[in-house]
C-alpha cells in the first residue's frame, strides 16, 4: 500500500482546485499534481476529482510523492522565543526561506526546523512540517510551529477563524492622514506579473488595520503597527501600495524612496497572540525588533 500524506489547504487556496492545491503544498508541476490527483485523492474523507473546488481548512489525503522525501535536514540558524511540547514560537531572521518551493530546495526554515526538532516530520503539511503559517523571506520575526497532529489542527483552526493575533511593525514612504485606519481590499494574483499579487475585484477578501506609532516629517515616513484580520499572500505590503505608502525599501510593490535607507522590505513580525492549543491559556509572544530595521529607525530619530 502506498504512502499517504495530509495537506490542509491554506487560506491562500481557499477556492482553489484539487490540482492546484496539490501543486502548491507538494511543490510540484501543475501536470503532476493533476496526474496525482488522478491516481486517488480525498477531501475530508471523500473520494475527489482533480478538477474539484475545495475550502481552507479542508484535508487532502493523496499517495506520497517521492518530492516529499526529499527534505533534508539541516543546520539552519534561528532563535527561538518560546517552546514546550506543544508549540514553538521561531524568531525568524531576515533572508530566510520558510519552505522548499519554486526555485528553493535547500537552506530552509523547514529544513532547520526538523534538524532541530525531528518529531516534526508528518505534522501538518509535506515539506512545511509543523508550520502553521509563513512570512516573506524578507520579513522577520515571530513564527508559529506545532509540534503534534492535535496542536497543528487546532492552531490552524484559530487561524482560519481569525483567533491568532498577527501583528507586524512596517515603515512606510509617506505621512499617514488619521492615526488608526483600515484598509479593506480584496487581493489576488497580478493577471500581469504571476509572482506578485494585486488588489483586484477577482481576488479574496482582504482587511488590513494600521495603527501610526511614529511619524518621521523630515523624512516623510511613518512607522506603523498593522494587525492581519486575514491572512493574503503580501496583504501588507500590496495593502500599503494600495493606499500610496508602500512598504520601504519594497521594490517589488512600488517603493522608491532610497533615502530612507532599509536594506531590505521593513516588515517585521512583532507579536503572535493565540491560545494555547492544549491548556487554553492565552499567549503573547514578542519578537524584538532586529538591529538592521532599528539602525534606520535610529537613523531616522537623529541618535
Amino acid at each position: 500500500m502506498a504512502d499517504k500524506v495530509d495537506l490542509e489547504v491554506t487560506e491562500d487556496l481557499d477556492g482553489a482546485r484539487v490540482d492546484k492545491v496539490l501543486s502548491a503544498l507538494l511543490s510540484m508541476s501543475r501536470a503532476r499534481a493533476t496526474i496525482l490527483a488522478e491516481s486517488g485523492v480525498e477531501v475530508d474523507g471523500t473520494p475527489a476529482r482533480s478538477s474539484d473546488r475545495v475550502r481552507a481548512g479542508q484535508v487532502l489525503r493523496c499517495d506520497r510523492p517521492e518530492e516529499t522525501l526529499g527534505l533534508e535536514p539541516e543546520q539552519i540558524d534561528f532563535g527561538v522565543l518560546f517552546e514546550d511540547g506543544e508549540v514553538i514560537v521561531v524568531d525568524k531572521p531576515p533572508g530566510l526561506v520558510v519552505h522548499p518551493g519554486s526555485g528553493r530546495q535547500r537552506g530552509t526554515l523547514a529544513a532547520g526546523l526538523i534538524a532541530r526538532y525531528p518529531e516534526l516530520k508528518g505534522v501538518g503539511s509535506a515539506e512545511r512540517w509543523g508550520l502553521v503559517h509563513r512570512l516573506d523571506k524578507d520579513t522577520s520575526g515571530a513564527l508559529l510551529v506545532a509540534r503534534t497532529h492535535d496542536s497543528f489542527a487546532a492552531l490552524t483552526e484559530q487561524l482560519r477563524e481569525r483567533r491568532l493575533g498577527r501583528v507586524y511593525l512596517t515603515l512606510v514612504e509617506g505621512r499617514m492622514g488619521a492615526p488608526t485606519g483600515t484598509v479593506e481590499a480584496p487581493i489576488g494574483r497580478d493577471p500581469s506579473r504571476p509572482t506578485r499579487r494585486a488588489v483586484t475585484h477577482a481576488g479574496k477578501p482582504a482587511r488590513t488595520h494600521f495603527e501610526v506609532l511614529e511619524e518621521f516629517p523630515d523624512a516623510d515616513a511613518s512607522l506603523l503597527e498593522v494587525r492581519l484580520e486575514t491572512g493574503r499572500t503580501h496583504q501588507i505590503r500590496v495593502h500599503m501600495a494600495a493606499i500610496g505608502h508602500p512598504v520601504a525599501g519594497d521594490l517589488t510593490y512600488g517603493a522608491v524612496r532610497k533615502d530612507l535607507g532599509s536594506p531590505r522590505t521593513f516588515l517585521h513580525a512583532s507579536q503572535l497572540e493565540f491560545d494555547h492549543p492544549v491548556t487554553g491559556e492565552h499567549l503573547v509572544v514578542a519578537s524584538p525588533m532586529p538591529s538592521d530595521l532599528d539602525r534606520v529607525l535610529g537613523r531616522l530619530r537623529g541618535v
